[in-house]
């Protein structure tokens, strides 16, 4: 058995080999190493831009607004497999806000309660369209962001969210 930590979220991971994707935050394989070589980024102790700081948060904004339409998702689901999708969604995009916070040394804001459709297309449409958007503001956050820990994270959110797309479109 082997101790990996992801170089995104900060969380371990035991087993003998590494996974594809963090099990925690999503995060691809290549943010993922044995813990003596892992630097996860909520580590890193630097001024924070304000232009990245605005961007945090919105992207806390935004994680926790999908989270709470994932849970409304998750419970709205006839079929189990797709309750538990959604409640997988909707902690990965938990752990992203806890990330945030951690970036910005702040407490975690109070997650209001989202509406969505009862009608599972609708939702699948409704989420490739919050994944979508998520893809195209975190590409755009990653470019301007100046802190290379700062980049790292949304390069690594682009395509977590993006793999949630590839995900809904393949169901």
């Amino acid at each position: 058995m082997k101790l990996y930590i992801c170089e995104i979220c900060g969380d371990a991971y035991i087993g003998t080999e590494k996974p594809s994707d963090c099990p925690y935050c999503g995060a691809k394989n290549n943010f993922i190493k044995l813990a003596d070589e892992a630097q996860p980024i909520i580590n890193v102790k630097s001024e924070i831009s304000e232009q990245s700081r605005k961007n945090l948060m919105e992207t806390l904004a935004l994680e926790t607004r999908a989270n709470a339409i994932y849970i409304c998702m998750a419970e709205k689901a006839s079929e189990y497999k797709f309750n538990k999708m959604y409640k997988r969604l909707a902690k990965v995009e938990l752990e992203h806000a806890i990330i945030v916070t951690k970036l910005l040394g702040i407490p975690m804001p109070e997650i209001n309660p989202e509406t969505c459709a009862s009608d599972l297309k609708e939702n699948f449409q409704k989420t490739i369209e919050l994944e979508d958007h998520a893809t195209e503001i975190y590409k755009k956050f990653a470019a301007v962001s100046t802190e290379d820990h700062i980049r790292k994270f949304f390069g690594a959110l682009t395509q977590v969210e993006q793999g949630h797309i590839d995900l809904i479109k393949s169901l």
